[in-house]
């Protein structure tokens, strides 16, 4: 197999401008000629090995973030802006994209901001009156957009608030199920109050009485997470007001919901800390149950934390995580794959998720081949969250977890599935406008790129032939 060459030009200037060092200082200390390190910046020439150890050992850089995450994670937003309908038959091939991706991210975010603009200003138009009625309305994006944006391009790992929250668990003996009574007596031993209620609220805390309250009707998980996220908002709020100055917000909005994401964040991460889990997963083979056991969590507090163990020079298995709700909508996501979503619009109906209602506590397993000719595992359960008294509404999710199948073997929920049968996997797709499969039966609308034809004295399972 012919070894795949490795063009980082955008991040090797990203990293000599963090620096602060000329091209030729940079050219120096990697041990290559001026010219060698201005083709290798450019895209002209792909890094060679002699320049990875160099950028190990002399600068201790992790190398594995050299890979093409975030040019993957671009190509595939730029791909879905351009199927808006506004671009018409001139989108740029795939090949101009990736180009674009890896040699100018910064012009590749530009253009994405440019069309989250205008998608902004044409649903405004749409609802004049309504845009018109409201004090200071003017052009910037959603706060929910913004903030997606921050922890999908900081690959779903917050490193400073995973590392305070690590610390934070191992002063109180280590994550797991002891790791709530040990927080009580802490927050107790400073004068605040921890009482139970039956509220519908799962969390309010009384600043003036110095009392947190937890509903009772919530699972003991999901009272032992909201406990850690008042914590990180009491203990940790100057550690989570420096991470937000670095991310520039455009808004109070999406500060605010930033702060709340990132004390969510330090929650999960109490609860699971970096190296235990790291190390559980690998034990138990990524085993779910077993984890949610040992650390006293929900199946999809298990989930949502593997899919953030990307901690340079020690990273956990690359997985994908989502959430749908039965209408299929996404309302969490997060890739460290190949595979990204759709930023607008709901997931492949081909995915086992959708079908995770149907069979409740159960998990489903998947083989699945995506366009680009990537192969995955898929898992799949649902997340129903119980009402907690009679005549509340239940909240219905379902939740989607893979890794690609170079990742098998470290995957229980692999074991017996035949991983060498071509038919086994099936195909899906990300958004059905910039699918390329043209023989797909579930395509609710036609791909961008290929032109139709409508044959009256014939039908398929389309109404129209894809060329």
């Amino acid at each position: 197999m012919a070894t795949r060459k490795l063009y980082a030009g955008a991040k090797l200037r990203d990293l000599r401008g963090r620096l602060g060092l000329t091209q030729k200082d940079f050219a120096a200390k990697l041990g290559v000629s001026l010219p060698y390190l201005n083709q290798m910046e450019n895209n002209n020439r792909p890094v060679s090995t002699t320049v990875v150890l160099a950028l190990a050992q002399e600068f201790g850089f992790d190398v594995t973030e050299l890979g093409q995450g975030d040019a993957e994670r671009l190509v595939s937003d730029m791909r879905e802006a351009l199927a808006d309908p506004v671009f018409g038959e001139h989108a740029p091939p795939l090949a101009d994209l990736r180009l674009t991706a890896s040699n100018a991210p910064a012009l590749a975010r530009a253009f994405l901001d440019l069309h989250r603009s205008y998608r902004q200003t044409h649903e405004r138009l749409a609802s004049l009156d309504e845009a018109l009625g409201r004090e200071g309305a003017q052009l910037q994006p959603s706060p929910w957009e913004e903030v997606r944006d921050f922890f999908h391009y900081c690959d779903n790992y917050i490193d400073a608030v995973d590392r305070a929250a690590e610390h934070f668990a191992q002063m109180l003996g280590g994550g797991g199920p002891d790791l709530r009574a040990a927080v009580i007596a802490r927050l107790r031993g400073r004068g605040i109050a921890v009482e139970m209620a039956q509220t519908p609220a799962l969390r309010s805390f009384d600043a003036a009485r110095q009392v947190l309250t937890l509903s009772s009707l919530a699972p003991y998980e999901t009272q032992t997470f909201q406990l850690l996220v008042q914590v990180a908002l009491l203990r940790q709020d100057p550690l989570l007001e420096a991470t937000l100055d670095l991310a520039r917000f455009q808004s109070d909005t999406a500060r605010a919901i930033a702060k709340l994401g990132l004390a969510n964040y330090f929650a999960g991460a109490a609860m699971m800390p970096y190296g235990a889990v790291l190390a559980a997963a690998q034990e138990t083979r990524h085993d779910l149950d077993l984890l949610a056991a040992r650390f006293g969590a929900s199946i999809e507090q298990v989930a949502h934390r593997l899919s953030t163990l990307q901690r340079p020079g020690a990273k956990g298995i690359p997985f994908f995580f989502a959430r749908v709700d039965q209408a299929g909508t996404i309302t969490k996501r997060h890739s460290a794959t190949r595979l990204q979503f759709a930023r607008f619009g709901g997931a492949c109906p081909l995915w086992n998720v959708h079908r995770a209602f149907e069979t409740p506590n159960t998990f489903l397993r998947q083989l699945a081949e995506t366009p680009d000719g990537v192969r995955y595992v898929l898992l799949a359960r649902d997340v129903t969250k119980p009402a907690g008294r009679f005549g509340a509404p239940v909240r219905r999710f379902a939740m989607a977890l893979g890794c690609e199948l170079r990742h098998a073997g470290a995957l229980v929920y692999a074991d017996g599935m035949d991983l060498t049968r071509d038919r086994a996997f099936e195909p899906i797709g990300i958004s059905c406008r910039i699918c390329e499969r043209t023989d797909c039966h579930q395509r609710s609308v036609p791909p961008l790129e290929r032109r139709l034809t409508i044959r009256p004295d014939r039908r398929d399972i389309l109404p129209y032939a894809l060329d």
